[in-house]
């Protein structure tokens, strides 16, 4: 199956429309502290990778997220994200990659202030 990918613009195109994302952070709790992801239509979420990189190997391992909701998820350069994703795809969450992660999206918005 192959991963789904949201470019900065194509996601920022959906925050200029006020469209309800949710977006689930996979850094270290205190880099997420820093800086995330926000906007008025956003639903963020700090899951550390290594908890969802439990799943696959804990068949009892839970994550607090809905399998009826999409979520884009995102790290600093999008390495991480994707292995994410993979493990979230294969327990039958619908998700998508933030492509080049939170470094990707703050160039964006440097060039479009």
């Amino acid at each position: 199956m192959t991963l789904k990918k949201i470019s900065a613009e194509e996601l920022y195109k959906l925050l200029e429309n006020n469209e309800e994302i949710n977006i689930v952070d996979v850094r270290a709790e205190e880099k997420y502290q820093d800086f995330h992801l926000k906007a008025p239509s956003v639903n963020s979420k700090n899951i550390v990778k290594t908890e969802i990189f439990a799943l696959a190997e804990e068949k009892e391992a839970e994550i607090p997220l809905e399998k009826d909701q999409a979520y884009i998820i995102t790290c600093t350069t999008g390495n991480s994200a994707t292995k994410c994703a993979n493990i979230l795809s294969e327990q039958a969450y619908d998700v998508t990659v933030l492509d080049g992660g939170l470094k990707a999206w703050k160039a964006f918005l440097e060039k479009h202030k």
